[in-house]
């Protein structure tokens, strides 16, 4: 079984942005009980992800490429609107990889860093453009902002 074990932060600034070149991100998710079930398009690629509850900052998740044909006709006949639009950025900082996501469409004006981690413990540095912490804080779930987007905060 894999885990994810993963902090999320908002991001600050805009520093950040001369560090990596951004990748167009489309997902959508289908109503479940309990799990959260995701499909996403990146570049030429579909994925499906299905994902436990968070416990702590820690759930299971399982992951499989399955054909970009098959990843749009689920996105427009079984997912909730409105998709997920983002622009995803990794940025390497001592040894980890933070995931920089400024979403667009809906959720435009969210900035928000994630970083994932090898066990709950885990120490690490946080760079200056990274600022509150919001990794318990539902809000800012993807599958959440699916039904209440940004802009109606």
């Amino acid at each position: 079984m894999a885990q994810e074990i993963e902090r999320k932060f908002l991001v600050k600034g805009d520093d950040w942005r001369q560090l990596a070149e951004g990748r167009l991100y489309c997902q959508g998710y289908i109503s479940s009980q309990g799990a959260t079930v995701r499909i996403r398009v990146v570049g030429n690629q579909g994925y499906l992800t299905i994902k436990s509850p968070t416990v702590n900052f820690s759930r299971s998740e399982f992951e499989y490429l399955i054909p970009l044909a098959d990843a749009q006709e689920i996105l427009n006949t079984l997912c909730d609107r409105p998709f997920i639009e983002k622009i995803r950025y990794k940025i390497e900082v001592a040894g980890l990889v933070w995931e920089i996501d400024e979403f667009t469409g809906v959720n435009q004006g969210l900035i928000l860093a994630e970083v994932e981690l090898a066990d709950e413990a885990q120490q690490i540095d946080i760079p200056h453009w990274i600022g509150t912490e919001v990794t318990g804080d539902h809000r800012y779930f993807n599958s959440y902002l699916v039904k209440h987007p940004f802009s109606q905060w």
